[in-house]
């Protein structure tokens, strides 16, 4: 059977169609399974109503998570399973929800109602695929194509037009031509949706194999939500170390980074402030005095308003500020980078500055070596425990004042000046040293 049901989704299709009603699981995980993938959760619809599946499923938790459309979750083998009546959505006044449904009994109307034809797929306990509108077709075919009328899904709901981006980019599927023309057309629905729904989907999009792909050919789209983007669309960067517009240079260093959200955000909002810092010099070639920092003020603009998360947003702009920042294979400016970054940036900021290298010119993506060596160096230092915070100090506060320092500003500024001193090699991290060293700074000082 290609569509492998685990027993807990079993229980509750068995139990329905033990008692007289049609029952099957539908949707995303019937997609995954004929795509070899392994389904994150299983869905199931039913001509049962929601009364009538809470009757018939007896002992099984059952949590009323959305009567008003249909929908129960049911807790089975410790497993939740949304359990959703067929039914036929009416109109959407909000571009975003039906205001009304209607339960049916037929599987083809439920199914007649969803977005995609690849997720329009039904699958009974038996193995039994209902596929009324092709999408086993489209599937082997790589295509994204609504179900029934483009226009009428899109406007349906607006989140529609992003989530086909998103199917296309990480499934690398193409999408069909009148699909492709009308979510287009329909772009402005993105307004009316929820800036939340928008970075759910955008983040998922940004992370697919086919990023580069979809962000090109769809630009315009992607402009609706982050209008920030269209200064850089065909800008000429006219210099040495370039060979693509800011826009194309954006779109290679996207896919040339793992695809972590951190990092895919990182390189999309990078040089969001480069035509805004474009000069041209005397001789024709193109500057970007300041472009980090100002791309860095866009990118927390874009990710506010988007509603990312303040973790997110603070490791966002504090990469795309840093994306220039020399990055040598020399410990000592290694371990300062550590102490103002920490590991986790900074593994992070290479990872930048090699997707970043990677998109500019043949010359440029010769020094890519140069970066290895400084992974190299870095993982010697971590291996090492060298010092490079407070923290792995050989002395701490207490010791200062234990050795006659006084308690207060004092003892602060010496401990940073100790870890200085440790972090340019000019003292070890060892406790005689530093106390030894620090009485000796602090007659100078105090």
């Amino acid at each position: 059977m290609i569509v492998k049901i685990p027993s807990p989704v079993d229980s509750i299709l068995q139990i329905l169609t033990r008692n007289g009603f049609d029952a099957c699981v539908v949707g995303g995980c019937v997609r995954d399974s004929l795509l070899r993938k392994e389904p994150t959760d299983w869905d199931v619809a039913t001509s049962a109503l929601p009364e009538e599946t809470m009757r018939v499923l007896g002992d099984i938790p059952i949590l009323k998570t959305g009567l008003k459309h249909g929908t129960v979750t049911a807790l089975s083998g410790g497993m939740p399973i949304e359990i959703t009546t067929y039914r036929i959505d009416g109109t959407y006044s909000d571009g975003r929800r039906p205001d009304t449904v209607t339960f049916t009994r037929l599987l083809r109307e439920d199914l007649s109602r969803r977005d995609f034809t690849v997720n329009a797929i039904a699958c009974r306990r038996t193995g039994e695929l209902v596929d009324e509108f092709g999408g086993r077709n489209d599937l082997a075919q790589k295509t994204i194509r609504c179900v029934g009328s483009p226009d009428q899904r899109f406007r349906e709901d607006g989140l529609r037009i992003l989530r086909a981006l998103r199917f296309a980019s990480v499934l690398n599927f193409t999408i069909e031509p009148e699909t492709a023309e009308s979510l287009v057309k329909n772009r402005s629905m993105l307004d009316e949706i929820a800036r939340e729904r928008i970075s759910a989907e955008f983040t998922k999009l940004l992370c697919g194999v086919s990023a580069e792909r979809i962000l090109r050919e769809y630009r315009e789209v992607i402009a609706q939500f982050i209008p920030e983007i269209r200064a850089s669309f065909d800008f000429p960067q006219n210099n040495p170390h370039h060979v693509y517009d800011v826009w194309e240079h954006t779109l290679k260093s996207v896919a040339a980074v793992p695809p972590d959200p951190v990092l895919r955000l990182t390189m999309f909002l990078h040089d969001l402030g480069k035509p805004a810092c474009y000069l041209e010099d005397a001789g024709g070639t193109g500057h970007f005095y300041g472009h980090p920092q100002a791309s860095a003020e866009l990118a927390a603009t874009v990710l506010k308003r988007l509603r990312y998360s303040k973790k997110m947003i603070g490791a966002v702009t504090l990469l795309v500020r840093q994306h220039d920042l020399s990055l040598p294979d020399d410990e000592k400016i290694l371990r300062r980078r550590l102490n103002r970054l920490g590991e986790e940036n900074l593994r992070r900021l290479m990872e930048v500055r090699a997707a970043d290298t990677l998109a500019k010119s043949p010359a440029d993506r010769e020094r890519l070596p140069l970066l290895n060596k400084t992974k190299k160096v870095l993982d010697h230092i971590l291996r090492e425990k060298q010092c490079f915070s407070l923290r792995d100090l050989a002395v701490n506060g207490n010791d200062l004042i234990a050795a006659g320092f006084p308690e207060g500003i004092e003892v602060g500024c010496l401990l940073s000046l100790l870890l200085e001193a440790v972090i340019n090699g000019t003292c070890p991290n060892r406790r005689p040293d530093l106390l030894s060293y620090v009485k000796q700074k602090r007659k100078e000082l105090f």
